[in-house]
């Protein structure tokens, strides 16, 4: 299978969530993501345990031959394995255990998380203690790496749950500032170069072909060029919807046309409480309407997503967002119109 083949065919409401969920307890993670999102359930994150369980760190545990700490200032490139490298992946294990459990005798398509190689770059510091997105050749190795510690990881929930359709969702909410000049140096009181767009397609694109499975590219933050993702062979695209504006229309009508899945953030991460679920997607449907886009793609098109992940939210919140999510997606699918 190609990284741009089709996305895998959903049985139910097109609705997920983005990745990470409250609490510490990888087990109610796993029962709750996997009971209410029936079509499209994802390995949970539980950020709340620390170090090594946020974004940064669970991937950074992912990485073949680069090893990173917490300093005072944030993660950090090390010569070796230490105590906050060795926490990210034994948490990492522990979220495995749970889904394993929770997905015996799955065969539908399910979602993995990771930080991209950009977001990476721009938040993790070299040995010196500037960031890695400073230095070309350290971005090359960070990509590297973790494709083949993608590579795997994918290896590893294949063999947990054989039947599964996996899908890749790398997470890369830095990459509008990376391409756009505002990623702040260590110091702060500068910031660094631009990349060239060209580069930071390229080094997605080649990570995309590296794990060989459907890609979904996330990004909870304004200004995401769709166009670059496609062209990087994205097969959906995860975005908070509050933030687009009528200038995405464009990129968001060609990549619907070309066959993009659009995961719309439309449920709120947080309290307070939540609208009724057909009010949640009607921005959608208007945003349909206006690009003259035919009805009766929204059910195929489009997956319900809260907003951004669920970390801060109650665990009661958290299971009413994926339901709601879930909920929403069907009445996109009975009433497009």
């Amino acid at each position: 299978m190609s990284a741009e083949s089709t996305f895998p065919q959903l049985t139910g409401p097109g609705a997920t969530g983005v990745g990470s969920m409250p609490g510490t307890d990888a087990r109610e993670a796993a029962k709750t993501v996997t009971g209410s999102l029936e079509a499209l359930p994802h390995l949970p994150e539980l950020p709340a345990r620390g170090p090594g369980a946020d974004m940064l760190g669970r991937s950074l545990g992912l990485l073949v031959e680069l090893f990173a700490r917490v300093e005072p200032s944030g993660w950090r490139f090390g010569d070796r394995p230490g105590r906050d490298s060795r926490r990210a992946r034994s948490w990492l294990g522990e979220d495995l255990d749970a889904l394993e459990e929770y997905t015996q005798g799955w065969t539908g398509p399910l979602k993995l998380q990771a930080v991209g190689p950009w977001t990476l770059a721009a938040g993790v510091e070299l040995h010196r203690g500037e960031k890695a997105l400073a230095d070309p050749g350290a971005v090359r190795d960070i990509a590297g790496s973790l494709a083949e510690g993608l590579r795997l990881h994918l290896e590893e929930v294949r063999r947990r749950v054989p039947g599964a359709q996996l899908v890749l969702q790398l997470d890369e909410p830095s990459l509008p500032a990376v391409l756009a000049g505002q990623v702040p140096t260590a110091s702060g009181w500068q910031r660094l170069r631009a990349v060239d767009r060209q580069i930071a397609e390229e080094t997605l694109r080649t990570l995309v072909r590296a794990v060989d499975l459907p890609v979904v590219v996330h990004c909870c933050a304004p200004g995401v060029s769709l166009a670059l993702l496609r062209r990087a062979g994205a097969a959906a695209v995860s975005l908070d919807m509050a933030l687009l504006t009528e200038r995405d229309d464009d990129g968001i009508g060609e990549a619907v046309e070309g066959g993009t899945l659009l995961f719309a953030g439309v449920v709120p991460s947080v309290e307070p409480g939540l609208s009724d679920p057909a009010d949640s997607v009607s921005g959608v449907r208007t945003l349909w309407r206006r690009l003259g886009l035919d009805p009766a793609l929204l059910a195929q098109r489009v997956v319900v997503t809260p907003s951004c992940g669920l970390a801060g939210a109650s665990p009661a919140y958290a299971r009413r967002a994926l339901s709601h999510s879930v909920i929403a997606a069907q009445s996109l699918a009975d009433n497009p119109e």
